[in-house]
């Protein structure tokens, strides 16, 4: 059998990188998620417990007593999967019309869009809030799923994907008869899939973590996100730190769970669309 080729120490200096970062990554999450489960006796003793038959589930029983827990995590699902939606569907529209029409001006407005991204979250605060003053959306859910439902982000990755797309097959169904309605639902979104993942996934994470604005738009307790709820256990002066962690824990479940029910879409998409030009 013929010896297996020497790896060039470029690539094995990557992998030892790869796997310093990973572990630097995963350790204070892995520490987190077993803090949840320590009773908060043995919270802060070194080297942690990590025999399962110390576990307790104290911290988790904590984390129902505080509040309407199960209430906020329908608003965040409400409020993620909603804005999700239309983030996916905002998105794949600008991008077929930016990659496959061809009018004046066109370029020009994909270099606005992308300009968005240079302009800080707190800038577009003030106007945006008193446009929902305005229309009434303060202290209801509507106000935090609708303005960050565009994203530059995702309209730029669904064009870049959607670019790829051969233009034969959208002169094919036209000679069909088909409408330029019925060629995005029927040929371009089903081909776009990996895209549509990628952009859905990112936004799921984004609105679903998301504190900053919810903070500032809802005030109403029966309308909190998960979020909001979680911030509240910080006390002035004293900090249940079990109790944190455990809701922490739970937090971050929902999203881990899109995430590992829909990462082949998220990376195909991604290495797709960065590759389009």
């Amino acid at each position: 059998m013929a010896s297996q080729e020497a790896r060039p120490w470029g690539t094995v200096a990557y992998d030892v990188c790869a796997i310093v970062v990973c572990i630097f990554f995963l350790v204070p999450v892995l520490w987190a998620v077993f803090s949840a489960f320590q009773p908060p006796s043995s919270l802060f003793t070194f080297p942690p417990n990590l025999d399962p038959r110390g576990f307790s589930l104290e911290n988790f029983k904590a984390v129902f007593a505080t509040g309407n827990v199960p209430r906020y995590a329908v608003n965040s699902f409400i409020v993620a999967t909603a804005s999700s939606l239309i983030t996916v569907l905002a998105s794949a529209m600008a991008g077929f019309a930016l990659a496959k029409y061809r009018f004046l001006g066109r370029q020009f407005i994909l270099v606005l869009i992308l300009s968005v991204l240079l302009i800080p979250l707190q800038v577009l605060m003030v106007p945006v809030f008193l446009v929902l003053k305005t229309l009434g959306w303060i202290n209801h859910l509507i106000g935090i799923i609708i303005p960050p439902a565009a994203t530059a982000t995702g309209t730029f990755m669904m064009r870049q994907y959607m670019v790829g797309i051969p233009d034969e097959l959208i002169e094919a169904a036209r000679m069909d008869g088909a409408s330029d309605w019925k060629i995005f639902w029927r040929v371009i979104l089903p081909l776009s899939a990996p895209a549509l993942g990628a952009v859905g996934i990112l936004s799921f994470t984004w609105r679903w973590n998301d504190y900053l604005w919810p903070l500032i738009v809802i005030n109403n307790q029966q309308n909190f996100t998960l979020q909001l709820s979680l911030a509240n256990l910080i006390g002035a002066n004293t900090v249940e730190w079990g109790t944190l962690l455990a809701y922490a824990t739970l937090v971050m479940v929902p999203v881990l769970v899109v995430f590992l029910c829909f990462q082949r879409y998220f990376l195909k998409g991604s290495l797709a669309g960065s590759v389009k030009g």
